[in-house]
């Protein structure tokens, strides 16, 4: 948003510095692990040759061969760090500098026959219009593609007669009044309207907060199983500013579906 001071307090984020942050789907819990570390969410056990980035700072490693890594940057501000591996669900969270004070032991699944990774990129949504003394500022990696993203892709293996979902894995920079109201911004006297999911043309859902591990369920009905489907995700407006249209800025990361 142009001109407007925002901080973006995390609450999927929980400040453990006596232990360890333990990360699981986008729920954080306390842990006792010495050291930072991948494991398998099931069995507990450390996953090796695992990418670890984090795209604000251009800044990747690999964990080891027991699943240790340690990150070797400065962090200021909230940042979205991803965590990918061959035959597991993409996976990320939102840590700041706070979470360098302790160890990060990250739980992944193992992805299944009916779940597809739909983009594991970074995407910025907006109109690169805003201050520079905003918080969003030092938050954001990228310049803007527009107000919108759109993905198509292919389901042939989804069991429609169960639950199917997509989810967003990270999200930042959203300034609804919710948002607000959940202490996630400090913007006094302006929010934006919510950024909107749409599924083949048809709006299935609005996103008021920031957060980790977004599940949005899509309607059996709309699904084409063994045919093109389309994601489109927009950005929501600033709706005080009225003399022209003000795009809020977004980031977010890693999409798949969940059946």
């Amino acid at each position: 948003m142009k001109k407007i001071f925002s901080m973006l307090v995390l609450i999927s984020f929980l400040s453990v510095p006596a232990y360890s942050a333990t990360f699981q789907g986008g729920v954080t819990e306390q842990g006792t692990s010495g050291s930072s570390r991948i494991i398998d969410k099931n069995t507990g056990e450390g996953i090796g040759g695992a990418d670890i980035t984090l795209p604000k700072q251009n800044y990747s490693t690999k964990t080891d061969n027991n699943g240790f890594f340690e990150l070797d940057t400065q962090i200021n501000g909230p940042s979205i760090m991803s965590v990918k591996k061959p035959n597991y669900k993409p996976f990320s969270v939102t840590i700041d500098e706070r979470t360098l004070n302790a160890p990060i032991v990250v739980g992944i699944e193992k992805s299944n026959a009916s779940g597809k990774a739909i983009d594991t990129n970074m995407y910025h949504l907006g109109d690169n219009s805003y201050s520079d003394l905003s918080a969003n500022a030092g938050e954001f990696a990228m310049q803007a593609i527009g107000p919108f993203y759109t993905k198509r892709f292919t389901l042939k293996n989804i069991d429609i007669t169960k639950p199917v979902y997509m989810v967003i894995g990270s999200i930042i920079g959203i300034d609804t009044a919710m948002a607000r109201s959940m202490g996630q911004n400090k913007i006094p006297n302006a929010f934006a309207s919510p950024p909107e999911v749409y599924f083949n043309g048809n709006k299935i859902s609005e996103i008021q907060l920031n957060g980790d591990g977004q599940r949005i369920r899509l309607p059996k009905n709309l699904i084409r199983k063994n045919q093109v489907n389309e994601i489109t995700i927009k950005t929501g407006r600033n709706l005080m500013q009225t003399a022209y249209i003000d795009y809020d800025d977004i980031e977010f990361m890693n999409i798949f579906i969940e059946n």
